[in-house]
């Protein structure tokens, strides 16, 4: 059985599971402590997930990371499906991401849909190259889902 538990003090003690999403602490610094902090427990924590409200109504996931054993498992889906409900008072959910070959289809399954790019976003606020799978990202891809009361 999941449980959903957020996180106000100490975020940093999730560190190390936040780093698989975003590998640059200085980063993720930006974000924690403005952002809501959730863990997803079943028999232990098996992902995290930072939001925020960005204005005009919508809400973005900073950070989403299941721990490496326990991916593909379903637990990265039902931490959205989780924040959509709890959040259905906006009117959209947002999320950032590399044009990866692992996490656009993901998303997309989960029902986002591509609505811009921020050119150059990793190359020009990352002080090394963000690799994944065979791909060096640049461009961060933005995606948008309607939540569930509009």
């Amino acid at each position: 059985m999941a449980i959903f538990r957020l996180i106000q003090q100490n975020k940093k003690r999730f560190l190390d599971l936040l780093l698989l999403a975003d590998e640059q602490e200085d980063m993720i610094d930006r974000y924690l402590e403005c952002g809501e902090l959730w863990t997803l427990d079943d028999n232990g924590v098996k992902a995290v997930c930072v939001v925020a409200d960005v204005g005009d109504g919508t809400l973005e996931i900073k950070n989403l990371a299941v721990v490496p054993n326990f991916q593909r498992k379903g637990y990265g889906k039902a931490m959205i499906e989780f924040i959509a409900e709890r959040y259905k008072n906006y009117s959209r959910l947002r999320v950032g991401t590399g044009a990866s070959p692992l996490t656009l289809p993901f998303y997309r399954s989960c029902g986002f849909r591509e609505t811009g790019v921020i050119p150059n976003f990793f190359t020009d606020n990352y002080n090394h190259p963000i690799v994944e799978g065979d791909i060096v990202l640049k461009d961060m891809i933005l995606l948008e889902r309607p939540l569930l009361n509009h």
